[in-house]
C-alpha cells in the first residue's frame, strides 16, 4: 500500500456521490420503473390467445436478449435523435440528451428481461382463480388488474429485486458515453489526478458492498414472504 493515496478518495466525494452516484441511482429507479410496467404489458402480450400479438412479444423479447447491452446503448446514443426528428416531423435530429437516451436505453433493453418474470409470476397463479374473475362477470383487464397481477408482484418481488441489481450494475456501461455516472465520475478524477489504482479499487468496493448488501436484504425478504405463504 505503499504510495496509495486515500486522501484523493476523501476528497472527491462530494463529487463522485454527489454528482455521480447520484446520476446513477436516478437511472436505475426511474429505467427499473419504466422497465417493469413496459415488461408486465410484453407479458401480457406473450401470454395473449391472439397469436400476432404473442409472436409480436416473443420477438421483441428474443431480438433484445440475444443482443450485447453495450451495442443497444450505442444504437440508441446514435439513434434515438433521428426518431424523435422523424416523430415529430422536424427534418433534423433531435438532441435529447445523454441521461434521456441512456433511461430510454435501459427501459427498452431490460423490459425483456422483466417480461419473462413478470410472465412466470402471472403463469404461477392458479388458473381457477382466473376462471372465478370471469365467472364474477370481469373482463380480461380487470381481471388481470385485480386479481392475477396484484399476486404475481407479490411472487416475482424478490426476482424484480435482484434484476434490480443487475440494472444498477449495467449502468455503469453508460461510462463509454463519457457520461458522468459513477464509474466515469470516478474515473474522470482519475484522469486528472493520476491515481487509477486507487479510484478504481474505490469504485469496486463500492459496487461490491452496494450490491452485497441489497442481495441480502432480498434473500431476507424471500425467506419472509415464503414463511406467510
Amino acid at each position: 500500500m505503499h504510495g496509495f493515496d486515500f486522501e484523493i478518495i476523501w476528497r472527491t466525494l462530494p463529487y463522485t456521490f454527489g454528482t455521480g452516484m447520484v446520476f446513477t441511482l436516478k437511472l436505475t429507479i426511474l429505467a427499473t420503473i419504466g422497465a417493469i410496467v413496459l415488461g408486465t404489458l410484453l407479458a401480457m402480450m406473450r401470454l395473449s390467445s391472439n397469436r400476432v400479438v404473442s409472436w409480436t412479444a416473443g420477438l421483441y423479447v428474443n431480438f433484445l436478449r440475444t443482443l450485447p447491452l453495450i451495442l443497444i446503448i450505442f444504437w440508441f446514443y446514435f439513434l434515438v435523435p433521428y426518431i424523435f426528428g422523424w416523430i415529430l416531423r422536424a427534418g433534423r435530429p433531435i438532441s435529447v440528451g445523454g441521461f434521456t437516451s441512456a433511461l430510454i436505453t435501459f427501459i427498452l433493453f431490460e423490459a425483456a428481461y422483466f417480461c419473462e418474470i413478470m410472465r412466470a409470476g402471472i403463469q404461477s397463479i392458479p388458473v381457477g382463480q382466473i376462471g372465478a374473475g370471469y365467472a364474477l362477470g370481469l373482463n380480461y383487464w380487470q381481471m388481470m388488474w385485480h386479481i392475477v397481477l396484484p399476486q404475481a408482484f407479490r411472487n416475482m418481488t424478490p426476482v424484480l429485486l435482484t434484476q434490480m441489481i443487475v440494472l444498477f450494475q449495467d449502468t455503469s456501461l453508460v461510462y463509454v458515453l463519457s457520461l458522468t455516472d459513477f464509474l466515469g465520475a470516478a474515473n474522470n478524477v482519475a484522469q486528472r489526478d493520476g491515481r487509477l489504482v486507487e479510484m478504481f479499487l474505490f469504485v469496486a468496493v463500492v459496487y461490491f458492498i452496494m450490491s452485497y448488501v441489497t442481495s441480502r436484504s432480498v434473500r431476507r425478504l424471500e425467506r419472509h414472504m415464503a414463511i406467510v405463504r
